[in-house]
């Protein structure tokens, strides 16, 4: 397996980058990511699970049985592919 094609194990799935890119800027609320992105709650659900099990993101309980979800090391390591992502974006699409 490349590289590339093992990052994108991790990361590939639809709506993945679009979540971890939400957390570069801090912890959010589950109910946040659902409304700020637009998703469904049960797609919301299994990535974020899958991200936490590959140790992209981890829960930080709040009170009243809420959740925020915030970003590992491994996680923010990711900003400068979404960043470069964006500027490809930006000029191609």
């Amino acid at each position: 397996m490349s590289d590339l094609a093992a990052a994108l194990d991790i990361v590939g799935a639809r709506w993945a980058l679009l979540i971890v890119e939400r957390l570069l800027d801090g912890p959010q609320r589950y109910g946040d990511l659902q409304r700020d992105l637009g998703m469904g709650t049960n797609m919301l659900a299994t990535r974020l699970r899958e991200l936490e099990a590959a140790g992209v993101l981890h829960r930080l309980p709040l009170r009243h049985n809420t959740r925020a979800y915030a970003l590992t090391d491994r996680g923010l390591a990711l900003r400068e592919a979404i960043v470069a992502l964006g500027h490809w974006g930006a000029e191609h699409a």
